[in-house]
């Protein structure tokens, strides 16, 4: 069923979003041990197994499933340049009927932080969320005190919404996140006076 249908590819200028292949263990893994560090305050505890081949032979048949149900979209953020695996983005929990909406998730290598490519792969998700996944709110929530996060978040168009209490486990405790959405039709702040 997963192989018959065609995979979804998003590209942007620099970067091209697309799903997950078994091909992209190797990449994957050297990525997420080189980058260790720099991700895990800000992700939930790496289960033992977190960077074998068949954790990550898991994660692709998830992400195949997801897609072909329509819960989720599991993308990887592909240098067009050079082919290089630079991180990944997920819009997950896509919930239809009169909710219309769906959680943003990404995370990016050490190596290629601060370097414009989140920005343009959350832009492009959210393009293709409003656009094509006809989903109307996309939400995000990080950290307080991830600046980095809240900035491509705040530069992507996502407004602070409010805090979350004990929102996730991070890097094994309960802690407090900041709310950031994003509206198709976004009329927050805007006023039809005058």
């Amino acid at each position: 069923m997963f192989g018959r249908r065609r995979r979804l590819r998003i590209e942007t200028e620099r970067v091209t979003l697309r799903p997950p292949a078994h091909a992209d263990y190797q990449p994957w893994a050297d990525l997420r041990r080189e980058s260790a560090d720099f991700l895990i305050p800000w992700e939930p505890a790496w289960a033992p197994d977190h960077l074998t081949r068949k954790a990550f032979a898991q994660r692709v048949h998830w992400a195949a499933r997801s897609e072909a149900q329509g819960t989720a979209l599991p993308m990887f953020l592909i240098r067009r340049a050079d082919g290089w695996l630079l991180g990944a983005i997920t819009l997950d929990n896509i919930r239809r009927g009169p909710a219309q909406s769906g959680t943003l998730g990404y995370w990016i290598g050490r190596p290629f932080a601060r370097q414009g490519y989140m920005r343009e792969a959350i832009r492009a998700i959210v393009h293709h969320a409003f656009t094509r996944e006809d989903l109307s709110r996309i939400e995000a929530a990080c950290l307080p005190e991830n600046q980095a996060s809240r900035g491509v978040l705040e530069t992507s168009g996502f407004k602070y919404e409010g805090v979350a209490q004990s929102y996730l486990q991070i890097n094994g405790r309960w802690r407090n996140h900041v709310l950031y959405a994003s509206l198709r039709n976004d009329r927050r702040g805007r006023t039809d006076a005058g």
